[in-house]
């Protein structure tokens, strides 16, 4: 709050500018009077605090101003929003409350009453207030609404259709305002009214066989079913493409089950030019799950399928949600990419298609069609992240490192906040093994680095990071850290543990170094050299020449162009590369 002596000082100033505004008492002494020239000047000083955000100060301003003029509206209008700010909200209504009693008439004061009372759902009290709000200006059409949606908040029926036809009366009748308050008869059982509703709006627009439609629709609900199909009968003669007649009646088949009726007109409506694709795939889904309902099979779905897309296509949602329905059915994967590069011909900027077809060529290891797809989709989709991932990984698997690189740097440069870590995490991973392929070390360990933000459970760039560093002798304190993370996420691992093994055998910690390296022999089930290799440098640290040399042959017979091992054997000494 504003402080004491500051308020003192506000005072005197606007004290001081009402200095006229004095009187002579029988002694003879100057006397102020709190008159309405004070109040105004202590309301303007408010609310220039109020307009510099000197907050506190205002509010102590306002609430002296009520102590001046405990009738001034505006000062607890003001006042009210600074307790709301405070979380007061129960003497922020009484503020507000206030400043409506003291001025009826203001329409501001008194919505801001009526907001209140709907904030804390006293609906029935909003409603007077809007009401009286409404009396005062009936042009506001708005505050009708309002009064609507209180009457519906209370479950007052009645009210609501009453206030809907003080609208019409000052709208005119309306597809909305017949529809919804047909349907509040039928909530009140008021079948006649409902339908009356309905026949009014029918009767007023006679060319339009949409309000017809809707009035066959009201029909069958309050159970005129004859009345009903005799309407959509008359109007599909008059217009056999009449979409909302043709759902209606196929749905009141569908209540009857009468099968084959239901199946003649869901294909009139799916192969109706005038059906929209919402239209299409709400009906596909019912007869996909009807037909799984019934043992699923798929013969009638696909056919229908076929039959809309023979026709031409606005988009590729049903194409789409073919492709999938065909993925859940398990179908071959052939029949599946037919239709998803049916997809990508109707829409090429279709990335989840894409995508789709792109793990399809990745599962068969066909690395230049995954490329291809790809380098199409950087074209569509270059904001796609994903599509950098899988070509930079395709041209890797093909020992094309500079393209994959290329790939991936490209990647890097689409990566947003809302980019899935995992994948980032991964592009930078591959980068820091292309980059240190490439003999770039700092360049590889600021890769790795960055992966390790976006993911620091990374495992793959983990063990490599380590390992790079230990075979460099550089921070194998860091190293073993990271290594030590791989470890403990994949016990079994023989990659993993070699490394973690080689860190310590580079720190000289060679007894623990044995621990893990014969861990790593005994879940390398390839035999892998360099694995091996290092079990033979530890062993022969550990004062075990015999075992040392043994391992170490094994090693050369899966790398025999290998001089250092050649030369270790002969020397039975561990060598430096």
């Amino acid at each position: 709050m504003m402080s004491q002596l500051a308020l003192i000082s506000v005072l005197w100033l606007c004290l001081g500018a009402n200095v006229q505004a004095q009187n002579i008492d029988a002694q003879g002494n100057h006397v102020f009077q709190t008159s309405e020239i004070s109040y105004d000047a202590f309301f303007l000083e408010a609310m220039v605090q109020r307009q510099k955000g000197n907050n506190d100060a205002a509010f102590d301003l306002l609430r002296h101003c009520i102590k001046l003029n405990p009738k001034a509206s505006e000062a607890y209008y003001y006042l009210a929003q600074y307790y709301l700010a405070m979380k007061n909200d129960s003497v922020a209504q009484e503020c507000y409350l206030k400043a409506a009693e003291l001025e009826p008439d203001n329409a501001t004061y008194l919505e801001t009453v009526a907001q209140t009372y709907i904030g804390r759902q006293e609906f029935e009290k909003a409603i007077t207030v809007v009401d009286q709000l409404y009396n005062q200006d009936k042009s506001r059409e708005d505050l009708l609404e309002m009064l609507f949606e209180l009457y519906q908040q209370t479950d007052n029926t009645e009210k609501a259709i009453e206030t809907l036809n003080r609208i019409e009366a000052a709208e005119g009748k309306s597809e909305r305002l017949s529809y919804t308050k047909s349907e509040l008869y039928t909530k009140l059982g008021n079948k006649q009214a409902a339908i009356a509703e309905m026949e009014a709006l029918a009767r007023q627009y006679p060319n339009d066989l949409n309000y017809r439609g809707m009035l066959a629709d009201m029909l069958l609900r309050n159970d005129e079913e004859l009345q009903a199909l005799k309407l959509y009968k008359e109007i599909l003669a008059e217009e056999p493409d009449n979409t909302r007649a043709q759902i209606s009646l196929r749905s009141y088949y569908r209540v009857q089950g009468e099968t084959e009726k239901v199946d003649s007109m869901t294909e009139q409506v799916l192969l109706n030019k005038n059906t929209t694709t919402e239209q299409r795939i709400y009906l596909m889904r019912q007869m996909v799950s009807d037909s799984e309902r019934d043992g699923g099979d798929s013969t009638k779905v696909l056919e229908m399928f076929h039959k809309m897309l023979a026709q031409p296509q606005q988009n590729a949602d049903i194409a789409t949600l073919c492709a999938a329905y065909m993925d859940l059915k398990k179908m071959p994967r052939d029949s599946v990419q037919d239709m998803l590069q049916m997809v990508l011909r109707i829409a090429p900027d279709n990335a989840a298609a894409r995508l789709q077809l792109v793990s399809y060529a990745w599962d068969r290891k066909d690395q230049d069609e995954v490329i291809s797809l790809c380098q199409d989709a950087r074209q569509y989709n270059p904001e796609e992240m994903a599509f950098y991932y899988y070509q930079g990984m395709a041209y890797y698997q093909k020992d094309n490192r500079e393209k994959a690189l290329e790939a991936f740097q490209n990647g890097i440069g689409v990566i947003n906040e809302e980019s899935n870590p995992a994948i980032v995490s991964d592009f930078y991973a591959v980068m820091g093994d292309l980059l240190h392929q490439k003999g770039m070390t700092r360049e590889a360990y600021e890769a790795y680095d960055s992966c390790l933000q976006w993911k620091d459970d990374n495992v793959m760039c983990l063990n490599n990071y380590a390992y790079f560093l230990s075979e460099n002798g550089e921070q194998l304190e860091k190293a073993e850290s990271m290594s030590y993370k791989t470890v403990k996420a994949e016990p079994k691992n023989a990659t993993y543990l070699d490394t973690y093994a080689w860190i310590l055998f580079m720190q000289k910690r060679y007894a623990e170094a044995k621990i893990y390296i014969e861990q790593a022999l005994q879940n390398d089930s390839d035999g892998n050299a360099v694995i091996t290799e290092h079990a033979g440098d530890i062993y022969v640290q550990n004062n075990d020449p015999e075992r040392a040399v043994e391992l170490w042959q094994q090693a050369l017979k899966k790398d025999p162009k290998n001089k250092i091992l050649i030369r270790k054997i002969k020397q039975k000494k561990y060598l430096k590369k």
